[in-house]
């Protein structure tokens, strides 16, 4: 049960026994340490806040906040598939068939859509979905983005004011993101994804480059990264993994597939990286991973647990193997070649 009523929206009328009541219920919940300090903390923001604009900040980011964990809440448990690209990309642009095509043919495999809401690129993932299978975040800007017309109707709808409570929205409730050719905020989402891919903040997950067959925007982009980062030492030649770019929608949605065939999801419990697997490894093939991706070891060895077996662990996904390890957390994109290699198994 939901420890603030959802019924109940903050207004200037607001009377002081309600918070207390909220509070009284809070402090019977599972989570009241944590309530406790955010209480504590907001509360305090009235002594160290500069002016009202301060506080209007944490007021709107708190509230959109949690207003995203209420939509998304009910399907936590569904994969979903962040699009992005032009809001300028017209309805006859191969790109924008494309993405309409992806978006039909992923959520036929059970994953559900999220889009930025707008048009163009967003406007054809969301067209493309099957039935209430997409989401939609959109962005209130000054020249005002209105939602597409396939979105605009839902449930499934949301509107922020900040940038980075939407894209904090993307990257958390997402499992996989695919780009299509864009301007600056489909560059802005890529780069984003790719820093968190690459410093451990986000889990593991597919990042696709999609465009027309006769297109160079992707060719043209990888280029640059290779001449200007790679070669001037910007980022090493692991990093180059976190990124794929397949030719067709269906080769986008069989690396989707493969990606979560073997390996689920992880979690890391101090200097230990726990992958969840979906199945078992053999140990023929898991010795000659494990040789190959040594470097990753902190120290010690990779040690495959049954379900239930590994006791620090057994909260979430009771049903899963685990691999369990002591992780040199300078290694990211190194381990994301560690769960393509688990995949092909």
């Amino acid at each position: 049960m939901s420890v603030i009523p959802q019924s109940l929206e903050p207004s200037h009328n607001i009377e002081w026994k309600d918070l207390l009541d909220i509070l009284q219920e809070a402090s019977n919940s599972a989570h009241s340490t944590q309530l406790k300090e955010m209480v504590y903390w907001v509360t305090s923001l009235t002594q160290e806040a500069k002016d009202k604009h301060d506080l209007n900040i944490v007021h709107t980011t708190l509230k959109e906040l949690r207003r995203a964990f209420q939509l998304f809440g009910p399907f936590r448990d569904v994969r979903k598939v962040c699009i992005f690209g032009s809001a300028r990309t017209p309805e006859t642009d191969p790109n924008y068939q494309m993405a309409q095509d992806f978006a039909h043919k992923i959520t036929q495999k059970g994953f559900m859509v999220i889009t930025g809401a707008g048009p163009g690129i967003m406007e054809a993932g969301n067209r493309g979905s099957e039935s209430d299978m997409s989401f939609g975040v959109n962005i209130r800007l000054p020249f005002e983005q209105e939602p597409n017309p396939y979105i605009a109707h839902s449930t499934k709808l949301i509107s922020f004011k900040y940038f980075f409570n939407r894209k904090l929205t993307f990257m958390r409730e997402s499992d996989a993101t695919i780009l299509f050719p864009g301007g600056f905020g489909t560059h802005d989402e890529g780069f984003e994804l790719l820093t968190l891919l690459q410093t451990g903040r986000c889990a593991p997950r597919p990042l696709l480059l999609l465009a027309d067959e006769t297109s160079t925007y992707w060719k043209s982009w990888q280029q640059f990264i290779e001449k200007e980062l790679l070669n001037h030492g910007y980022i090493s030649s692991e990093d180059m993994s976190l990124f794929l770019a397949p030719r067709t929608v269906d080769d986008c949605v069989s690396c989707i597939l493969e990606f979560y065939r073997v390996y689920h999801s992880i979690r890391y419990i101090q200097d230990s990286a726990i992958i969840r697997l979906n199945q078992t490894v053999s140990h023929t093939y898991l010795s000659t991973t494990m040789a190959t991706f040594s470097d990753l070891l902190l120290d010690g060895h990779y040690t495959l647990y049954s379900p239930g077996e590994y006791a620090q662990d057994t909260e979430d996904f009771y049903d899963k193997y685990r691999l369990v390890f002591k992780f040199d957390k300078m290694r990211y994109s190194r381990l994301f070649q560690l769960i393509m290699a688990l995949n092909r198994s």
